[in-house]
């Protein structure tokens, strides 16, 4: 969720943009019984990589602009439709998790469906790239930290507790990395002593997998083990 602040007759109001302000329906999905060869013309006008098809505004699924020019002009979809494909997200997908169904499908447009199903319209990728540009987890002036713990062992409200109690701010954080055995977490902070809050993580038993100009403890390290095999050689 974004917050943008304006001022109007000496009064401050806040305006509040979430992704679902993004869906869009500048083009009426496709139906079964639209002829190919009207649909290679759509899509040699509009730019997308898949168009959602609809049969009686109940989504049926997408169909690649890719496989289109290889189908018979003179059949309609309805003749295709097993080659749909179903991806889509929710009206209650926050963006991080429409931006992962938009990488898992390698699609530039993604169909929006109510928790009941009913088709609302799409979303294009340029307008979720924007949105994320325009969070405070990009937006903001920050450091980033990429710490590591096994996957069982990790916790959200931890890291936060860590994160402010060296007077830093989380500006926003996610699981950017897992395995069976371990998780990666990106937090991105604002304020505070970053390396003291990364000296914190390692007493809590996380690694640290991002380097960062403020990290001394390895650099001490490193100084002090040259400084003693100086030492041994004299």
């Amino acid at each position: 969720m974004l917050k943008f602040d304006y001022f109007a007759d000496n009064k401050s109001t806040t305006i509040i943009m979430e992704i679902t302000d993004y869906i869009t329906n500048d083009y009426k999905p496709l139906h079964l019984n639209e002829r190919i060869g009207n649909v290679q013309d759509f899509f040699a006008d509009a730019p997308y990589s898949h168009f959602p098809v609809v049969e009686e505004w109940v989504y049926i699924g997408s169909i690649a602009a890719e496989d289109v020019e290889t189908y018979d002009l003179d059949k309609t979809i309805n003749d295709y439709r097993f080659n749909l494909e179903g991806f889509f997200a929710r009206t209650t997908m926050v963006w991080l998790d429409v931006l992962e169904v938009f990488a898992q499908n390698q699609s530039n447009i993604l169909p929006v469906l109510t928790p009941e199903n009913a088709y609302v319209g799409y979303y294009e990728i340029q307008d979720v790239i924007r949105f994320l540009n325009d969070t405070p987890f990009l937006k903001e002036q920050g450091g980033i930290i990429v710490v590591e713990k096994d996957a069982l062992d990790y916790s959200m409200s931890q890291i936060a507790q860590i994160v402010e109690s060296n007077g830093g701010k989380v500006l926003g954080s996610f699981l950017s990395n897992s395995t069976t055995q371990t998780a990666q977490i990106t937090v991105k902070i604002a304020s505070g002593s970053v390396n003291e809050i990364i000296q914190t993580f390692r007493r809590y038993g996380y690694n640290i997998i991002s380097e960062n100009k403020e990290d001394t403890y390895l650099e001490g390290l490193k100084e002090r083990s040259d400084y003693l095999e100086k030492y041994l050689n004299i």
